[in-house]
């Protein structure tokens, strides 16, 4: 249970060993600055290191890892930088991209780059070579048939099979690697290639280069939902208060020990703790928000009884949503919103936009404008969802714009949302107020079907709609304001009576 570590989780130990290591070798010295790309644990490992030996700490931190982990890298003292994880590791916009620029900006700035880097550093698996594998040897008795672990940078697996190797080379090592990456072996057990995916601090879209795949005996591939079910199971029935790579695991590990014999020893390694993931897995609104549990599951006897809980998306109001295309600029999306009172422009990939025919006329009675372009003052009818590339929100907008991260000028896909949610006409507004719960807006979806001939149709997704919770609200309190309405209107009478009881009603 690396969990219990002061930063919690297996990167301590590497976060410590890298910079005793680099002291000793004459690379640091106090006042220096360390950049750091990281997923989180590492970061958190080495700005704790920072903190006590008086370096600064600048991290670059991939969007899709917690908020958690980013108050607690800021409460050590470290400056965050977050990066697009839809971000190739060799793209300039990547966290990893970023650090090499920053690297080559500051000066007395080390970033663990090709000599110096927690990806090919030494000092990664010797970590867990001269440690962390000694521990387990020393707890288990020497006694281990197989052990579990989670692969990302390389150095926790690499480390602890070498040791583990040498002094039991019967002992089979099983390496756990989520749906999305490639750092399994063989390449077929990886057939839908590089994707995003959820689980965090596991995991490559490239191979690290302190990964030594040849030590691994097995690899088990791993998916998000059954990894986050496995890490609350953990939590709610064996106390153990581990993180969604533990559950990958867990998962991989029930896998792969089906084929030991009864009295043979497994081990598995539990690499950090929940602590970073209280708003994401740990929520039940986020796991229904990902789509890994169902909102009937999350249902209570109370919501049950809710009139509107049945109800569905499309007994609300709403009106078409006014859209940009990627090339419109900040300003102009500010002045749009301004125009038409709305505080969320879809955006549309201007070369598709021009280069399709949108042809939606099944739903013009549903929609008044839509499509709004930077050169022509004009508004199509909706458009289809593979055109569409993101969200501007007026807070995505003021964020960027006020803290520099983007200029009037820029286009609007420097300060859009990537991540947004849609529903469609049928989800139920129980489940809407669920979504609600962390999202501030949702995209309204809707199929329609374009015919050729009278036999020949072609489907499309389009776009219809934007949601708030003030809609939701707005629909909850209109029929509860009709219901006390309707008790009013029968008030005088009952009180006529109440006060002027010899008085016989009259029809």
């Amino acid at each position: 249970c690396e969990f219990f570590n002061a930063g919690g989780s297996v990167k301590d130990r590497i976060g410590k060993r890298m910079v005793m290591d680099a002291e000793k070798q004459g690379r640091i010295k106090p006042g220096d600055t360390l950049i750091e790309p990281t997923s989180g644990n590492t970061g958190i490992g080495l700005a704790l290191a920072a903190a006590i030996k008086g370096y600064k700490m600048i991290i670059t931190l991939p969007e899709k890892m917690s908020n958690e982990k980013v108050y607690v890298l800021k409460a050590l003292g470290a400056e965050i930088i977050r990066t697009p994880t839809s971000a190739a590791f060799d793209s300039p916009e990547s966290h990893i991209g970023v650090a090499m620029s920053l690297n080559q900006q500051l000066p007395n700035s080390h970033i663990f780059g090709p000599s110096f880097d927690f990806y090919g550093n030494p000092s990664n698996p010797l970590a867990h070579y001269d440690e962390t594998a000694e521990e387990i040897l020393t707890q288990c008795d020497g006694k281990i048939d197989m052990i579990v672990m989670t692969a990302g940078t390389g150095g926790t697996i690499t480390g602890i099979a070498a040791k583990i190797k040498q002094k039991l080379p019967n002992c089979e090592i099983v390496g756990v690697d989520p749906h999305g990456s490639i750092l399994a072996e063989p390449a077929t057990l990886n057939p839908e290639g590089i994707h995003s995916y959820q689980v965090e601090g596991i995991g490559y879209d490239f191979i690290p280069k302190v990964l030594k795949r040849e030590l691994v005996d097995t690899w088990v591939k791993t998916h998000d939902k059954e990894s986050f079910e496995m890490a609350r199971r953990l939590i709610r029935e064996e106390g153990l208060l581990c993180g969604g790579s533990s559950g990958s695991a867990v998962v991989g590990a029930l896998h792969a020990a089906k084929k030991l014999k009864k009295g043979q020893r497994c081990v598995v390694l539990l690499a950090d703790s929940i602590r970073n993931y209280m708003s994401k897995h740990l929520s039940d609104d986020w796991m229904l928000d990902h789509g890994f549990v169902d909102s009937s599951q999350l249902e209570t006897e109370s919501e049950e009884k809710l009139w509107w809980i049945g109800r569905t998306v499309q007994d609300l109001k709403f009106n078409a949503p006014v859209t940009v295309t990627s090339r419109v600029s900040c300003q102009t999306a500010i002045d749009i919103m301004a125009k038409t009172g709305f505080d969320q422009l879809p955006v549309f990939d201007g070369e598709k936009v021009e280069s399709t025919n949108v042809f939606i006329l099944f739903v013009c009675n549903l929609l008044s404008q839509s499509s709004y372009n930077k050169k022509v003052d004009t508004y199509s009818v909706c458009l289809e969802n593979d055109q569409l590339v993101g969200v501007v929100t007026d807070g995505a907008l003021t964020a960027k714009i006020f803290h520099g991260r983007a200029k009037k000028t820029d286009p609007v896909t420097k300060c859009m949302y990537g991540d947004f949610k849609t529903v469609s006409l049928e989800t139920t507004l129980g489940e809407l107020s669920k979504i609600f719960n962390i999202r501030h807006f949702v995209l309204v979806m809707a199929k329609q079907s374009l015919y050729e001939d009278a036999t020949t149709a072609t489907t499309k997704t389009m776009v219809v709609g934007i949601l708030t919770r003030i809609d939701l609200l707005n629909f909850v309190v209109a029929r509860d304001r009709a219901s006390s309405l309707r008790q009013v209107n029968h008030q005088p009478l009952i009180l006529k009576v109440m006060f002027e009881p010899n008085k016989k009603c009259q029809s």
